[in-house]
């Protein structure tokens, strides 16, 4: 284990002998020379720590005072800098100063200058406040000794003399008032003529509509003459059936490989061509087959009328409308009014009333919305009595609609009184949609018949001598008798039949009253 441990016993080592003196020798100096290369590198070590830690400690030294220089370097730049703001905000207060100070001695000699004037035009009006009491007081002195002369003279009273006065001046300047009137009124009517002549032009013109074909009779083809036999069956058992169960009337003529279906109830007769064409394809005619058919073009009708209504309600972009409101909306699509199919006509009334909303600065949607329902009650079969308009109003009403839109329904015919702009525009764009070219016919009879109600009507007024309906009955002229009606009652005569053609005919365009007066003085020289 110790190598010298057995060097070390190998020997006796013997108290005071020379071996043990000499091994006692040997370790003191081991250990004196040990302690002292000890000491010494401890001593060297020592002194490279100093001296390191000198080191260190003077290059700290030169670092912090290199730091402090800098700190104190920004110190002092920052402190030039706030000199320096400070110098110039006490500059710009200065010149803010004098600014204000200027102003202020400006403002002085402003009020000075308006307190001098002011004194000029109190002085000024004191002086003609003075000459026009001055003047007032001459006037009372004259018109008193003027009123004393005139008693005097026509042994006539104060108020008498006014009175003749008063009669004098109106005689002289009746004239002149009548023609003034008729100056101001004409020149107001032709501005309003103007500008509503503006905004319907500008409506219109961003409107492009179809004109309408009205139909009495639809037509089916066949695709061969032997299928007019079937139709008619063994001794007309299936036309009598098919009239029956679709109630309209089937004409079955000489005319090659057609028939006629006839009704004026358009919903019918769109359901009696459904059958009749379903019926025509499948080759099998009976009545069991006419019911059958007939029951599924009623379904295809109903969905195709649900489908129209929110059609027409999606092309104009209304929302929370009522599903009832929208499924009798779209049966409009079947009814016709003067040859124009009232659907086409109520969406065409929509957009008009929104553009001319827009153009006056009115709500938009809510004049679509009364628009689009104005003619809703043509649609509504038993369910009110009453006008269309009437009907067509309480209906929405009963569905939520809002008094705005109830009132712009009603009054679209002028049958009540309107309560908001809404209804003027209602009423304005049913009229230009029913009078545009191709809009609207009416029958040969209904022709006939509303011109002579229109000459009844213009002959009743009196005064008048002579009337004529021209221009297909969209003008009347009527003359009128030089010696018994003025200019002035000729002018009240026009208005008068205007008013009461509005309130008593119906007519699908507009009228054109023309009076005439004429004065003629003939002489024959022999």
């Amino acid at each position: 284990m110790n190598p010298v441990g057995p060097y070390i016993l190998s020997f006796p080592l013997a108290a005071g002998g020379p071996t043990f003196w000499a091994l006692a020798a040997a370790a003191a100096f081991g250990l004196s020379g040990g302690f002292i290369t000890v000491w010494f590198l401890t001593r060297r070590t020592r002194n490279a720590a100093v001296e390191r830690a000198a080191e260190m400690l003077e290059v700290a030294k030169r670092e912090a005072a290199v730091a402090a220089h800098e700190i104190k370097q920004k110190a002092e730049e920052e402190i030039a800098a706030r000199r320096a703001d400070i110098s110039r905000e006490f500059d710009r207060r200065d010149i803010e100063s004098e600014v204000k100070l200027r102003e202020i001695r400006s403002h002085e000699e402003s009020l000075g200058l308006l307190d001098y004037q002011l004194e000029q035009k109190s002085e000024r009006l004191a002086r003609e406040s003075a000459a026009i009491k001055q003047a007032r007081d001459a006037i009372r002195t004259l018109s008193k000794s003027l009123r004393k002369r005139l008693e005097g003279v026509s042994q006539m009273d104060a108020e008498e003399i006014k009175r003749a006065l008063r009669e004098e001046v109106q005689l002289e300047c009746q004239d002149e008032l009548r023609a003034l009137r008729h100056q101001i009124l004409d020149r107001s009517e032709q501005d309003l003529n103007n500008e509503a002549k503006r905004i319907l032009i500008t409506a219109m013109q961003r409107l492009a509509a179809k004109p309408n074909n009205d139909i009495t009779a639809t037509i089916v083809q066949l695709p061969s003459e032997e299928m007019k036999g079937r139709i008619i069956g063994r001794e007309g058992r299936n036309i009598k059936s098919f009239e029956a169960t679709t109630g309209v009337t089937l004409l079955i003529d000489e005319s090659p490989q057609m028939v006629l279906i006839s009704s004026f109830d358009p919903v019918r007769r769109e359901i009696a061509r459904l059958t009749l064409e379903g019926l025509v394809k499948d080759g099998r005619i009976h009545p069991a087959s006419i019911e059958d058919f007939y029951h599924r073009a009623k379904e295809d009708v109903e969905l195709n009328v649900q489908q129209s209504g929110e059609d027409a309600v999606q092309k104009l972009g209304i929302n929370g409308l009522h599903a009832e409101i929208i499924k009798v909306l779209g049966r409009l699509k079947y009814r016709f009014s003067y040859t124009q199919n009232a659907l086409d006509h109520s969406i065409e009334v929509g957009f008009l009333c929104s553009m001319l909303a827009s153009e006056t600065g009115l709500d938009p949607s809510l004049a679509k919305r009364a628009g689009l329902l104005h003619d809703i009650g043509k649609a509504i079969e038993g369910d009110y009595e009453g006008s269309h308009a009437a009907i067509g109003a309480a209906f929405v009403k009963r569905h939520g609609e809002t008094p705005i839109v109830v009132n712009a329904i009603a009054t679209h015919h002028e049958e009540v009184k309107p309560e908001t702009v809404y209804a003027g525009l209602v009423i304005l764009a049913d009229t230009v949609s029913a009078v545009r070219p191709g809009a609207r016919a009416e029958s040969m009879t209904g022709y006939i018949q509303r011109l002579e109600r229109l000459e009844k009507l213009a002959l009743s007024i009196q005064g008048v001598h002579q009337a004529y309906a021209i221009q297909a009955g969209r003008e009347v002229r009527v003359v009128v008798n030089p010696q018994s009606v003025t200019d002035e009652q000729a002018q009240g005569i026009a208005k008068e039949l205007r008013q009461r053609i509005e309130s008593e005919l119906q007519y699908p365009s507009t009228i054109k009253v023309t009076v005439i007066r004429e004065s003629r003085f003939t002489e024959t020289a022999t």
